[in-house]
């Protein structure tokens, strides 16, 4: 089985830090994965995006060019990349910052507020996380064990303390 995932949004909102995350959900089962990021050269408020690859089988391209799994944080990523989700795919959303409504009947779509609910729990910065819980609940990706030690691994060590944090709003996405 192999997973491509592509993630969207504005420089700034976490989108390689949560394509990293994914990445390591992988590694940590075993998987193959790839990791790719693309964000323009003005970087914090630019356009951004990240495709990852987790599969049982070697991975041909680590370009992501038809996701079978989409999370956009921003409304010109959602324009860009909804079409491109394959049939019985799935796309979660940040509503909070895309007002769009998705008219595809193929796909399976999640709108969550994510940011709006990051600044109601006193989790400002984390609606990427969030994002990710919902995308942990809706696909099954990988487990809670996993998640934590992925997050040990991607948090850098001076950063520590916010593992709870983080923790905290994978499962605030997960109860979306």
């Amino acid at each position: 089985m192999t997973n491509e995932i592509l993630l969207a949004g504005f420089g700034g909102q976490g989108i390689l830090f949560m394509g990293k995350m994914l990445a390591y959900f992988g590694l940590y089962e075993n998987k193959e994965v790839s990791w790719l990021p693309s964000y323009g050269p003005e970087m914090r408020g630019g356009t951004c995006n990240c495709s990852v690859c987790v599969s049982d089988d070697p991975i041909g391209s680590p370009l992501v060019d038809t996701p079978n799994t989409l999370i956009v944080m921003n409304t010109p990523s959602y324009d860009k990349f909804i079409g491109s989700v394959v049939p019985g795919g799935t796309v979660i959303i940040d509503s909070t910052l895309v007002d769009a409504k998705c008219d595809r009947t193929d796909i399976n779509v999640y709108y969550v507020p994510a940011t709006a609910l990051a600044n109601e729990h006193d989790m400002k910065g984390l609606a990427n996380i969030i994002l990710v819980g919902k995308l942990l609940k809706e696909t099954n990706l990988t487990s809670m064990e996993t998640v934590k030690k992925a997050m040990e691994k991607v948090i850098p060590p001076k950063k520590a303390h916010l593992i709870d944090a983080n923790i905290k709003a994978i499962e605030l996405g997960m109860a979306q």
